[in-house]
């Protein structure tokens, strides 16, 4: 039975976590949601203030061909190669939803009304392509509003520095371990620094660092499983919580420091913690667990739209659910250590995974939109 407290939480959930100082963005895009005018229609009614983008969301879109037949006929006569192509048509999604987001940008100083685009996932080991390709795609879109996906590996790390350093946005992606994460923050205050000496005007270089949440509890709930104790059974749902919550500690700690404080006088913008891959995988958890479990001030939360629609019908919105739980979030991935699973490795092989999970979507992109260009009878290499 839902109490009363509980009742007033869940009505009006998307506008409560938003008050509480969430921003909510939209995990997903295609042309048929913009043309449609339900994206439109999410930032009125949903409380949606951004969208984020990643190769899996492309594929699907494109993939499908809806919307797409004119602009791909198009390309196919002109010749173009299949990498030009999908570049193309990725662009000018986020060009469009950039668009209709663009009074949200206005109206919040360029804080959210954000869209993001992620640099070819083949390229996360290769910072020099990464950066010129970040360059790049910033120019193709060419709105103050767009955000740039660098994934948060180890090559990654200087090519954030740079492109911070040039004055474009970034959105950070892939990022799972909390030593990554401290090395992410650093690359962009790196960058800020950079930015400082060109005399760029750093209030309008923004960024958020997406920290990824459910698949941490995947990996981490098999293994526990396997183990199949009572003691490790028990932990199963709480590793995931518990590292995203020391993020944000790591967060604040960062963003209270010296370092920080003489570019915040400068008019530099923290980088937010965002919390990414939010939609449960367990079906035997709440399907707004990582939206009620992670409010906290100053942070982004990017749903489905599955998610986002739970959590407008039945999320439960308390309040700050993060800054009171750090010695319990120890305590838990403590806990799971002396299981004999090792948080090092966990982390190692979820990183290598996303990389390879993104690569694999963008191939099937690839694979999709060169059948769709030679059905057209034009040869796509």
């Amino acid at each position: 039975m839902i109490t009363v407290t509980e009742a007033t939480a869940t009505a009006g959930a998307l506008k409560r976590l938003s008050d509480e100082g969430v921003s909510i963005w939209l995990d997903d895009l295609s042309r048929k949601r913009i043309e449609s005018g339900n994206l439109a229609e999410l930032v009125a009614t949903k409380h949606v203030v951004g969208v984020t983008t990643n190769p899996s969301i492309f594929q699907a879109a494109i993939g499908s061909g809806a919307g797409y037949e004119e602009q791909l006929t198009d390309l196919a006569v002109r010749g173009v190669t299949v990498d030009e192509a999908v570049r193309m048509m990725t662009t000018a999604d986020v060009r469009a939803a950039a668009d209709v987001l663009r009074p949200v940008h206005d109206a919040t100083g360029g804080r959210d009304g954000r869209v993001s685009i992620e640099v070819d996932p083949r390229l996360a080991h290769d910072t020099a392509a990464t950066i010129a390709e970040a360059k790049q795609l910033a120019w193709l879109v060419d709105r103050p509003n767009v955000m740039i996906k660098i994934p948060g590996t180890k090559a990654g790390l200087p090519a954030i520095t740079e492109v911070i350093g040039l004055g474009i946005s970034v959105n950070v992606t892939l990022i799972f371990s909390l030593e990554r994460y401290r090395e992410v923050m650093d690359a962009y205050l790196a960058g800020l620094e950079k930015a400082a000496k060109k005399g760029l005007d750093l209030s309008t270089i923004h960024s958020v660092a997406s920290f990824f949440v459910s698949r941490v509890d995947s990996e981490i709930d098999k293994r526990l499983t396997v183990l199949g104790t009572d003691a490790a059974l028990a932990l199963k749902g709480k590793a995931a919580l518990a590292n995203a919550r020391l993020a944000y500690q790591a967060y604040e700690e960062v963003f209270s420091s010296a370092r920080w404080n003489s570019l915040g006088g400068a008019r530099a913008n923290k980088q937010r913690p965002l919390w990414a891959s939010t939609g449960v995988k367990d079906p035997a958890y709440k399907d707004t667990l990582y939206v009620d479990d992670l409010v906290a001030p100053g942070t982004v939360n990017t749903m489905p739209e599955a998610t986002l629609n739970a959590t407008a019908d039945h999320g439960v919105i308390t309040g700050d659910t993060v800054t009171g739980g750090y010695a319990q979030a120890r305590a838990d991935l403590a806990a799971v250590e002396a299981l004999g699973i090792s948080y090092d490795e966990v982390v190692r092989q979820l990183e290598d995974e996303g990389v390879a999970k993104f690569e694999a979507a963008w191939q099937d992109l690839l694979d999709a939109v060169t059948k769709s260009m030679d059905s057209k009878g034009v040869d796509a290499e």
